[in-house]
């Protein structure tokens, strides 16, 4: 009991804090709009950064099955210190996909009550149309953003597993074994990058859409 409600206190501390943070940054002119804008650029940058950092971890994993002698211990430190570096790098994106996710449910809560604001029909109605467009594409964002952020968790678990039976058996045996997983970690990450691009693309899209209707 005592611990729901120390997370209760935590979720409304929270939401307090955001709150008195859009209303902070309204006052200086900068509404949930560019803050959602803003989010997004950085979700997009995040998923950039990973899909480089997944490729390195990727080149120096291929770099481990292609062991034919010397320091092993030297290739699983890189390895590891890729992983650790990719698992830093997924922690980053799902942070920034939350904060999109966050300004975004504040702005479509505050604008929906202020719809109710309206004396014109007209205007009310021209408004509750952007609302739905804007709401549309925004569900379009999140799922993709969501589908490459899952494809994260499997790659990072599967990289884990390897890095690990790597560390406890520094060896030909171990190689030969990691050999035989390279081809599933190789097209699963060569999905995960495919995927981030594809929400790359849609962030971008977002952003142009979000911009040509403030200009318009």
């Amino acid at each position: 009991m005592l611990k729901r409600i120390v997370f209760m206190a935590a979720v409304i501390l929270l939401s307090g804090c955001q709150s008195a943070y859009y209303s902070a940054m309204e006052k200086v002119g900068v509404h949930k709009r560019d803050i959602l804008v803003d989010r997004v650029e950085e979700a997009r940058d995040a998923q950039g950064e990973a899909q480089e950092q997944f490729r390195d971890a990727l080149e120096q994993y291929r770099a481990v099955v292609q062991f034919s002698g010397g320091e092993l211990d030297v290739l699983y430190n890189r390895l590891k210190e890729e992983y650790d570096q990719s698992a830093e790098a997924a922690e980053q994106v799902s942070e920034r996909i939350d904060s999109v996710e966050s300004v975004a449910e504040a702005l479509f809560k505050e604008w929906e009550e202020e719809l109710g604001q309206y004396q014109s029909e007209n205007l009310r109605a021209q408004s509750a149309k952007q609302l739905k467009d804007t709401k549309r594409r925004y569900g379009e964002l999140v799922y993709v953003m969501k589908r490459a952020e899952k494809r994260m968790k499997p790659v990072l678990t599967a990289l884990n597993d390897n890095v690990l039976y790597l560390k406890h058996n520094l060896n030909a045996r171990a190689v030969g074994a990691l050999k035989g997983e390279f081809a599933g970690i190789r097209q699963n990450i060569d999905r995960l990058i495919n995927d981030m691009q594809r929400s790359i693309q849609e962030s971008d899209a977002f952003i142009r859409s979000m911009e040509s209707s403030r200009s318009s």
